[in-house]
């Protein structure tokens, strides 16, 4: 018998899954939208750890029950959650929740909402309105989000003003366009996340 792959799993953790021994302070933060806008994409663009996905192939089960309007190529699907973990800096951890998208999973999203500190809700401007939902929840839960815009090809561009409105988003929840398959994108919104609930905490009327 070939044990070799049982040694590699007593083996412990890879060097670069283990938390420095600097790391003081933990947050969790959630990657939400619907369905097939890419949260999957982000937390593994930007994870520093290897991301855990419950990614499952999509089968005819699904037809007339998820959505896949402008998403037809889509194959695979969250069906818990996506999990990651990036070092803002030495001490500053956070740990990254991507919830499923299609609303039969959405009994998941009140456990993962709570504790965390916020939220980054990923938009695609060809269909606003999957990501209405997310955004209803986390103002329903009080917890604070930007808005992060996928650049996908296909999909139109709009002014952030133009967004803001069709979105009706108050002018102090920021806008950020991104391309959720580049890291340095990715961590930049998780950047302006923080800053944004810096920004909360030292003006609470604001929230």
């Amino acid at each position: 018998m070939d044990f070799r792959s049982s040694e590699a799993v007593l083996s412990g953790p890879r060097p670069e899954d283990v938390l420095p021994d600097t790391a003081a302070t933990a947050v969790k933060v959630l990657v939400v939208g619907g369905f097939g806008v890419g949260k999957t994409t982000l937390v593994g663009a930007v994870s520093e750890i290897r991301p855990l996905k419950t990614e499952e192939t999509m089968t005819q089960a699904g037809i007339g029950v998820d959505d896949i309007a402008g998403i037809e190529g889509k194959t695979q699907t969250t069906v818990a959650l996506d999990f990651g973990r990036i070092s803002i800096n030495s001490e500053l951890i956070l740990y990254l929740f991507g919830t499923p998208g299609q609303e039969r999973f959405w009994f998941l999203w009140r456990g993962l909402f709570e504790g965390a500190l916020g939220a980054v809700v990923l938009v695609d401007t060809a269909r606003l309105e999957v990501s209405f939902d997310a955004m209803g929840l986390l103002e329903e839960q009080g917890v604070p989000f930007v808005v992060a815009v996928n650049a996908f090809p296909r999909s139109p561009v709009h002014e952030a003003a133009d967004l803001r409105t069709a979105l009706d988003l108050p002018e102090h929840v920021p806008i950020h366009f991104f391309d959720a398959r580049r890291r340095e994108d990715c961590r930049d919104v998780l950047i302006a996340l923080m800053r944004y609930l810096h920004s909360l905490a030292a003006t609470p009327e604001a929230s």
